[in-house]
C-alpha cells in the first residue's frame, strides 16, 4: 500500500505543469499540500495517530454541470510521515468557482488505506473496513487562471457499516495548478 501511494504521488508530482499542454486534455487540475493526520475534535471526534500526510491529486477533465458548478472524477492519496495510515482515494468531487477567484468543492468517494481494522494499540486507529467512504471538502482562492491555495478538509470512515467505526480527518493547506 506505501509503495502504491508512494507511486502514485510520483506520478502526480511529474504531472505538473512541465507538461501543461499534453494533460490539459485529460487532467483538469493537479493538486498537492501537507496535511494535520488524524486531527482533534473533528467529524471523527478524537486523535490517536501522529505525523503529517503528504498530499496528492489529480482531478479528471470529463464533467457534469451541476448548480452552477461541476462534477469531475478526483484520484488521489495521502501518505503519512510516521508511518501510520496512508490512504488512495478515488471521488466525484463538486466544485465551484466565483469570478473574484474563491472556489468550493465537495465530494465522495472510497478510499484504501494500511491502517488496523481492529483496535490494537491506543495510537492507531481501528477503522472496521479495509474500503472506507473518503469525503472531502475545499475552499481557496486562485491567483490567475492557473495558481491556487487552498484549505483542504477529508475525512474517513466506514458509515458505521463495519465495527469499529473510529474514523480519521485530515486539514491542511494544498497549492493548485488548473490546466
Amino acid at each position: 500500500m506505501r509503495r502504491f501511494i508512494l507511486t502514485l504521488m510520483l506520478v502526480l508530482v511529474a504531472s505538473l505543469p512541465t507538461r501543461a499542454e499534453g494533460l490539459g486534455d485529460l487532467v483538469y487540475e493537479v493538486k498537492g499540500g501537507l496535511l494535520y493526520h488524524d486531527m482533534d475534535n473533528l467529524w471523527s471526534g478524537f486523535r490517536r495517530e501522529s505525523g503529517v500526510d503528504l498530499n496528492a491529486e489529480l482531478v479528471f477533465t470529463p464533467s457534469l454541470p451541476v448548480l452552477g458548478g461541476a462534477i469531475r472524477p478526483a484520484l488521489g492519496g495521502s501518505l503519512n510521515s510516521s508511518g501510520d495510515t496512508s490512504k488512495a482515494y478515488l471521488d466525484a468531487v463538486w466544485s465551484y468557482e466565483t469570478n473574484i477567484g474563491l472556489y468550493f468543492g465537495l465530494g465522495l468517494g472510497a478510499a484504501v488505506h494500511n491502517g488496523d481494522l481492529e483496535l490494537r494499540s491506543r495510537d492507531h486507529k481501528a477503522l472496521g473496513s479495509r474500503v472506507l467512504f473518503h469525503i472531502p471538502a475545499e475552499i481557496g482562492y486562485r491567483f490567475d487562471g492557473h495558481n491556487g491555495i487552498s484549505l483542504y478538509f477529508d475525512h474517513v470512515s466506514n458509515g458505521f457499516l463495519a465495527s469499529p467505526n473510529e474514523g480519521m480527518d485530515t486539514l491542511g493547506v494544498r497549492y493548485g495548478y488548473k490546466f
